[in-house]
This record gives C-alpha cells, structure tokens and sequence, in this order.
C-alpha cells in the first residue's frame, strides 16, 4: 500500500469513527428532549479537533510499521497518486456543493442554528468520505 493510500485509509477509518461518537454523545445529550437543546458546539469543535489530532496518530504509526516493513517504499508519490487525489477532490467536491445549497435552504427557512451547522458538519464529512472511497476504488481497480 503506498504512502497516499494509507493516509486516506487513516482519515476515513478516524472520519467513520469520529462522526459515529459525535451522534452517540449528541444523542445522549438530548436524552428525551429535542436536540435543537443540546449544546453542540462543544461536541462538534472536540470531534473535529480528535479527529484530526487521530488521524495524525493512526497516519504516523501505521507509516511506522510500513517503513519497518517496506523502507525505501515509505513516502513515495507518483503521478498516479497525483491523477487520483484530483478525481477525488472533484468527487468530493460534488457533495460539498449539495451540502452548501442544504443549508442555504435551512437558512432562507431560519432553521434553529443546530440544524445548519449540523447540515455543514456533515456535508463536509460526507463529502470527505465520498471522494476518500472514490480514492479507495481507484486506487484499488484503476482509473478509469
């Protein structure tokens, strides 16, 4: 597996993980109360901020043990890499625009600020999760 590949493994496993604690604590929270009451910011700035602090972690250990494995494969990029992080971008750049024009619309409806910033959370998040399994299959089959 080379360099690129593993870092795009890293972020989606910790981007899964981190996304499904966010919605179990937020869910917790609001208990049996309406989640437009839970206190999200917090919540949503330390999911965003461990996951990208476990991302570094997973990427750097598991480019630990590839290097005791592989060393003079560790780090190296080609223009493969370069085609595939572009598709990617495009792909995931695609559910990032449906994501703004979703909360374009929560704002022209003056939906509770919960529900905005939850709308762009996981815009992003989807649109990270998208083109990183775009990358996957290319990486895995070819570009096509």
């Amino acid at each position: 597996m080379v360099y690129e590949e593993r870092n795009i493994w890293s972020s989606l496993i910790v981007t899964v993980v981190a996304l499904a604690v966010y919605v179990v604590v937020v869910l917790q929270q609001a208990g049996d109360g309406p989640l437009t009451e839970v206190d999200w910011p917090p919540i949503m700035l330390w999911t965003i901020v461990g996951s990208i602090g476990a991302t570094i972690v997973v990427s750097i250990l598991w480019g630990m043990f590839a290097g005791m494995r592989d060393p003079d494969d560790v780090g190296r990029s080609d223009q493969r890499d370069r085609d595939i992080a572009h598709m990617s971008t495009r792909v995931g750049q695609a559910f990032m625009t449906i994501a703004g024009l979703g909360v374009i619309v929560l704002c022209a409806f003056e939906a509770d600020w919960f529900w905005i910033a939850n709308a762009m959370f996981f815009g992003f998040a989807v649109s990270f999760t998208v083109g990183a399994i775009a990358s996957v299959i290319a990486y895995r089959r070819g570009l096509a």
